[in-house]
Order: structure tokens, then C-alpha cells, then sequence
């Protein structure tokens, strides 16, 4: 499994930390358009992310519901047929919820910065730094760390659990 430490935020000044990460970022901004299905699962997230056009991933992670740098463990997986994929999935677990959201990128580093507007909930920030099998879990809570503070996220900003969670009205 792939590895990352991130945090989630409530944006407090949306534009104005969008334009700190243009300047922060080794590469132009990207704007996604995403649709993320939940599976009912024991443990864990499972969800089916859509795209308008391109393939579809099915993605699988862990991690604590604690606000902060926390180490998040994935499996992402490509399928060109989305629609029978949720379907075969949907009969399996059953639907939890769909997440729906415009999502700006931004790369800086090994860290992906996301600044998303998501339906019925509003904006927020992400930031996840990928590690490699060598990275340290520590070095990866400094670098989110780093960025927080030049983001201007305060751990007041901090959300503690997934969109999907807050859409439950769990927070």
C-alpha cells in the first residue's frame, strides 16, 4: 500500500491560500471535477471516483479520524467501466454517500495541495505528502507542517474526518 501523512482544513481565506500555494507550486494549476461514491465497508474508506471524461479509480484507505498531520495508508486501482464497477460494488456493500466537488491542484514537492469546493459542504484545503518506503512518518508531519504554516491553517481550521463523514453529519 501507498502511504501519505495529510490534513484536511476548512478554508478561512479560500483565494488568498490559493494564491500562496501558485506561488508555492512547481507546476500549473489543475482543475478536477470529481464524484466520489462510498461503499458501505467494515473498516476503512472504500470509494469509486469519477471523472467527466478518463478512467474511473477505485480507491481503498485508512486512517484516523484525528485532526493533524496523520498517516493515511491507500490502494488506488483504474477501471474503464465505472458504471458496472459501482453497480457489482453497490449490490456488494450498498451506497453510504456521494461526494461531489471541484478540485484545484497544486504540486509542491511530493506534496499535493488541494483546494476543493465540495456540494452542500463549501471550500476546504488538503494536503497530502506522498512517502516513499524510506520516508520517515515524522519527516512527512513536518513537511505538512511547514506548509500549514505557510498556508496560514491554524489547528482551529482542522477537520478530523472524511467529507463523506461530514455529509453524515458526523463533526
Amino acid at each position: 500500500m501507498a502511504k501519505n501523512i495529510e490534513i484536511k482544513a476548512h478554508a478561512v481565506n479560500f483565494d488568498q491560500q490559493q494564491q500562496t500555494a501558485n506561488l508555492l507550486s512547481d507546476t500549473r494549476a489543475q482543475i478536477l471535477v470529481q464524484k466520489d461514491t462510498f461503499f458501505n465497508v467494515g473498516e476503512g474508506r472504500l470509494k469509486l471516483r469519477e471523472f467527466p471524461d478518463g478512467p474511473a479509480q477505485l480507491i481503498f484507505y485508512r486512517r484516523s479520524n484525528t485532526a493533524g498531520p496523520k498517516l493515511s495508508d491507500y490502494h488506488i486501482t483504474e477501471s474503464d467501466d465505472p458504471e458496472g464497477l459501482k453497480t457489482v460494488l453497490e449490490k456488494a456493500y450498498g451506497i453510504r454517500q456521494v461526494v461531489k466537488k471541484q478540485r484545484i491542484l497544486y504540486l509542491v514537492g511530493r506534496t499535493r495541495l488541494h483546494f476543493d469546493t465540495v456540494d452542500s459542504l463549501g471550500q476546504f484545503i488538503e494536503l497530502e505528502v506522498v512517502l516513499s518506503q524510506q520516508d520517515s512518518i515524522e519527516g512527512g508531519q513536518h513537511e505538512a507542517q511547514d506548509l500549514m504554516s505557510k498556508l496560514s491553517i491554524e489547528p482551529n481550521h482542522l477537520v478530523d474526518v472524511a467529507y463523506v463523514d461530514l455529509l453524515d453529519g458526523a463533526a
